[in-house]
Protein backbone atom coordinates (compact mmCIF):
# COMPACT_ATOMS: atom_id res chain seq x y z
CA UNK A 1 0.00 0.00 0.00
CA UNK A 2 2.61 2.62 -1.15
CA UNK A 3 1.22 6.34 -0.83
CA UNK A 4 2.02 8.55 -4.38
CA UNK A 5 1.86 11.87 -2.66
CA UNK A 6 4.72 10.37 -0.10
CA UNK A 7 8.47 10.97 -0.80
CA UNK A 8 9.41 10.84 -4.32
CA UNK A 9 12.43 8.37 -5.44
CA UNK A 10 15.61 9.33 -5.56
CA UNK A 11 17.56 11.72 -3.69
CA UNK A 12 15.75 14.17 -0.85
CA UNK A 13 17.42 17.79 0.02
CA UNK A 14 19.52 18.09 2.84
CA UNK A 15 17.70 20.34 5.41
CA UNK A 16 18.97 23.99 6.69
CA UNK A 17 18.92 25.23 9.75
CA UNK A 18 15.83 27.38 10.57
CA UNK A 19 14.67 26.75 6.83
CA UNK A 20 13.89 22.92 6.51
CA UNK A 21 13.49 22.33 3.27
CA UNK A 22 11.67 25.09 2.28
CA UNK A 23 14.58 26.24 0.10
CA UNK A 24 14.23 23.61 -2.56
CA UNK A 25 10.99 25.81 -3.94
CA UNK A 26 10.84 28.70 -1.61
CA UNK A 27 7.47 27.78 -0.16
CA UNK A 28 6.41 27.51 3.43
CA UNK A 29 7.31 30.73 4.87
CA UNK A 30 10.97 31.21 3.35
CA UNK A 31 11.05 34.76 2.94
CA UNK A 32 9.57 35.13 6.45
CA UNK A 33 12.26 32.90 7.42
CA UNK A 34 15.18 34.46 5.82
CA UNK A 35 13.55 38.07 7.36
CA UNK A 36 13.80 36.48 10.55
CA UNK A 37 17.13 34.77 10.19
CA UNK A 38 18.30 38.42 9.32
CA UNK A 39 16.63 40.03 11.84
CA UNK A 40 17.97 37.51 14.77
CA UNK A 41 21.30 37.16 13.66
CA UNK A 42 21.98 40.97 13.37
CA UNK A 43 20.29 41.52 17.16
CA UNK A 44 22.33 38.77 18.56
CA UNK A 45 25.31 40.24 17.14
CA UNK A 46 24.46 43.42 18.57
CA UNK A 47 23.57 41.95 21.95
CA UNK A 48 26.98 40.23 22.19
CA UNK A 49 28.48 43.86 20.90
CA UNK A 50 26.66 44.96 24.28
CA UNK A 51 28.20 42.09 26.06
CA UNK A 52 31.78 42.73 25.13
CA UNK A 53 31.41 46.42 25.75
CA UNK A 54 30.86 45.32 29.14
CA UNK A 55 33.62 43.04 29.27
CA UNK A 56 36.01 46.64 27.83
CA UNK A 57 34.32 48.58 30.75
CA UNK A 58 34.96 45.43 33.52
CA UNK A 59 38.87 45.55 31.79
CA UNK A 60 38.62 49.21 32.77
CA UNK A 61 37.50 49.23 36.22
CA UNK A 62 39.59 46.67 37.19
CA UNK A 63 42.83 49.20 35.83
CA UNK A 64 44.69 45.73 34.15
CA UNK A 65 46.95 48.82 32.28
CA UNK A 66 46.95 49.93 28.22
CA UNK A 67 48.37 47.30 26.95
CA UNK A 68 46.26 44.23 28.14
CA UNK A 69 43.21 46.42 27.38
CA UNK A 70 44.17 47.10 23.87
CA UNK A 71 45.55 43.02 23.32
CA UNK A 72 41.80 41.90 24.24
CA UNK A 73 40.47 44.39 21.68
CA UNK A 74 42.95 43.07 18.99
CA UNK A 75 42.26 39.87 19.83
CA UNK A 76 38.46 40.02 19.57
CA UNK A 77 38.81 42.15 16.30
CA UNK A 78 40.85 39.61 14.36
CA UNK A 79 39.19 36.45 16.07
CA UNK A 80 35.84 38.18 15.11
CA UNK A 81 37.05 39.13 11.20
CA UNK A 82 38.78 35.34 10.74
CA UNK A 83 35.34 33.78 12.03
CA UNK A 84 33.36 36.31 9.24
CA UNK A 85 35.72 35.11 7.16
CA UNK A 86 35.57 31.07 7.82
CA UNK A 87 31.71 31.35 7.88
CA UNK A 88 31.57 32.84 4.90
CA UNK A 89 33.48 30.65 3.09
CA UNK A 90 31.27 27.48 4.86
CA UNK A 91 28.00 28.00 3.09
CA UNK A 92 29.85 28.07 -0.53
CA UNK A 93 31.96 24.83 0.49
CA UNK A 94 31.77 22.06 2.70
CA UNK A 95 34.50 22.42 5.78
CA UNK A 96 37.24 19.98 6.36
CA UNK A 97 35.74 18.54 9.68
CA UNK A 98 39.46 18.37 11.18
CA UNK A 99 40.67 22.24 10.36
CA UNK A 100 36.61 22.88 11.32
CA UNK A 101 37.61 21.22 14.89
CA UNK A 102 41.16 23.12 15.44
CA UNK A 103 39.00 26.81 14.92
CA UNK A 104 36.70 25.98 17.21
CA UNK A 105 38.30 28.12 20.10
CA UNK A 106 38.95 31.09 17.00
CA UNK A 107 35.42 30.49 15.97
CA UNK A 108 33.97 30.76 20.17
CA UNK A 109 36.32 34.06 20.56
CA UNK A 110 35.00 35.41 17.05
CA UNK A 111 30.89 34.83 17.57
CA UNK A 112 30.08 38.46 16.04
CA UNK A 113 32.12 37.69 13.08
CA UNK A 114 29.78 34.27 12.59
CA UNK A 115 26.70 36.30 13.45
CA UNK A 116 27.79 38.91 10.95
CA UNK A 117 28.16 36.02 8.48
CA UNK A 118 25.11 34.82 9.15
CA UNK A 119 23.44 37.90 8.59
CA UNK A 120 25.01 38.98 5.09
CA UNK A 121 24.11 35.67 3.93
CA UNK A 122 20.20 36.21 4.95
CA UNK A 123 20.46 38.80 2.89
CA UNK A 124 20.64 37.17 -0.56
CA UNK A 125 19.54 33.81 0.17
CA UNK A 126 18.96 31.30 2.86
CA UNK A 127 22.47 30.67 4.37
CA UNK A 128 23.90 27.41 2.89
CA UNK A 129 21.14 27.42 0.34
CA UNK A 130 23.42 27.54 -2.99
CA UNK A 131 25.74 24.94 -1.95
CA UNK A 132 23.10 22.80 -0.59
CA UNK A 133 21.30 23.53 -4.23
CA UNK A 134 24.32 22.60 -6.09
CA UNK A 135 24.92 19.43 -4.33
CA UNK A 136 21.16 18.37 -4.25
CA UNK A 137 21.22 19.33 -8.32
CA UNK A 138 24.13 17.03 -9.03
CA UNK A 139 22.72 14.35 -7.07
CA UNK A 140 19.61 14.50 -8.97
CA UNK A 141 21.27 14.40 -12.37
CA UNK A 142 23.64 11.25 -11.29
CA UNK A 143 20.20 9.47 -9.84
CA UNK A 144 18.92 10.71 -13.61
CA UNK A 145 21.75 9.15 -15.31
CA UNK A 146 21.77 5.65 -13.52
CA UNK A 147 17.61 5.24 -13.47
CA UNK A 148 17.53 6.58 -17.07
CA UNK A 149 16.93 3.14 -19.37
CA UNK A 150 18.18 2.60 -22.90
CA UNK A 151 15.96 2.17 -25.31
CA UNK A 152 16.76 -0.74 -28.59
CA UNK A 153 19.69 -2.80 -28.79
CA UNK A 154 23.10 -0.90 -28.95
CA UNK A 155 24.19 -3.66 -31.10
CA UNK A 156 21.70 -3.42 -34.52
CA UNK A 157 23.05 0.28 -34.51
CA UNK A 158 23.56 1.51 -37.90
CA UNK A 159 27.16 2.30 -38.50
Amino acid sequence: MSDETSTPAGPQPEPLRFFGTTWVEHDGGYTGRRIGVAVGSLAAAVASCFVLRFAYQGLAIADVGTPVTVMVVVMFAVCSALAFGHTSGAFSKRPDPDRQASLRGLLTIGFVGSLLAYFVRSLSEAPGEKLHREEYEAARARYTRRTTRRTGNPAKKPR
